[in-house]
């Protein structure tokens, strides 16, 4: 285990070489538990350990593999306590990286999970029946939004499943305090990543685990997912900005390294979308009467659209699609129905009053 000073420097060099970091004891009583995400390209999820009177809380639990397990039980290992002495888990969302391993958490240690309902809504228990019909919904939204069959045979729900009868043990909600004796710990709603998606933010400590509402380099995917937000982005933008209020102090997030800069990353955040926006309106300006699939192909992307898997162009082309959302509310396109449904520039007629 490394203890640190320096605001995710150890972190930051690691995710650097592609290499997996320590643990890191970031702060008296707070450590920093990389857990292994298998073939994944974000590679790891960082789980944060808060050492409360009779043991540990933890922030996000990690992705549900043995792989993962090992890494959490051992990073647990590394701050002077064993898995069992975890009382209380906070989940900032309902990702498999993020709640996966919750279920084991809790039949191992007697935890308590703690979600925001909208998220926890979404985690009940499901037949081959649901998860059949879930996946027909799904493909369903793809081929409306112009995907080709390809990558509707190759859809598969990944939804984190909780046992008949299951459920959280707590319900958080926006302000609700964590109640962790030696932390100042709120939750904070920020939806947009998922519909419950959680920060956590302690005003005595100067902290703010930011999940996947901020990260440092990278900008999350938010995506139209049937049976969650209508308007995704809308409500992730609204989230950034009221997120450019908070008090400056270091943000600890869920995946690359921690830093600095509250307001200033949010609102790089938004500049980032402005940017997308404007780059998606040209596309259209060029090929008006594109479906969203067609969109997503002359657009930028981290990496070239012809090399994504396609899980990567799923999420792509429904990232494509949430924007689509937010510029046809602003006046800037609008759709054509059809199916799959077609999207063109409006006119400067259609758009004067």
């Amino acid at each position: 285990m490394i203890v640190t000073e320096d605001v995710g420097t150890v972190q930051r060099e690691a995710w650097a070489r592609g290499v997996l970091p320590p643990v890191e004891q970031v702060r008296p009583g707070l450590w920093s538990i990389p857990v292994p995400m298998p073939r994944n390209p974000l590679r790891y999820v960082l789980i944060y350990a808060l050492a409360i009177p009779d043991g540990l809380a933890l922030i996000d639990v990690g992705w549900d593999s043995e792989e993962s397990w090992r890494a959490l039980v051992d990073g647990i290992a590394q701050t002077g306590h064993h898995v069992t002495d975890v009382r209380y888990a906070a989940v900032t969302h309902l990702h498999p990286d993020h709640f996966g391993l919750a279920p084991r958490l809790r039949a191992v240690s007697g935890a308590a999970l703690a979600m925001h309902g909208a998220d926890a809504a979404l985690l009940g228990h499901h037949s081959p029946a649901d998860t059949a019909a879930d996946e027909h919904t799904w493909n369903t939204q793809l081929a409306q939004l112009g995907a080709p069959t390809g990558i509707l045979a190759a859809a598969r729900v990944d939804l984190v499943r909780l046992g008949p009868g299951e459920s959280m043990d707590v319900v958080l909600g926006d302000g609700t305090p964590l109640d962790l004796p030696g932390w100042d710990l709120r939750a904070v709603w920020t939806p947009g990543h998922t519909p419950g998606h959680l920060t956590f933010v302690d005003g005595t400590h100067g902290l703010m685990f930011s999940g996947d509402h901020m990260l440092p380099r990278i900008s999350p995917n938010i995506s139209t997912v049937p049976g969650e937000l209508e308007n995704p982005l809308h409500r992730y933008l609204l989230s950034l900005h009221a997120t450019t209020t908070m008090p400056d102090g270091e943000v600890l997030p869920a995946h690359e390294y921690r830093f600095r800069g509250i307001a200033d990353r949010a609102r790089q955040l938004m500049g980032h979308h402005e940017e997308r926006f404007a780059e998606i309106v040209a596309a259209l300006s060029v090929r008006p009467e594109s479906t969203a699939w067609e969109i997503s192909q002359h657009i930028s992307w981290s990496r070239p659209f012809d090399t994504m898997s396609d899980r990567l162009l799923r999420l792509a082309v429904r990232e494509t699609h949430a924007h689509l959302l937010v510029l046809a509310d602003r006046g800037s396109i609008r759709s054509l129905g059809g199916r799959p449904e077609r999207w063109t520039p409006t006119s400067r007629k259609e758009v004067t009053p």
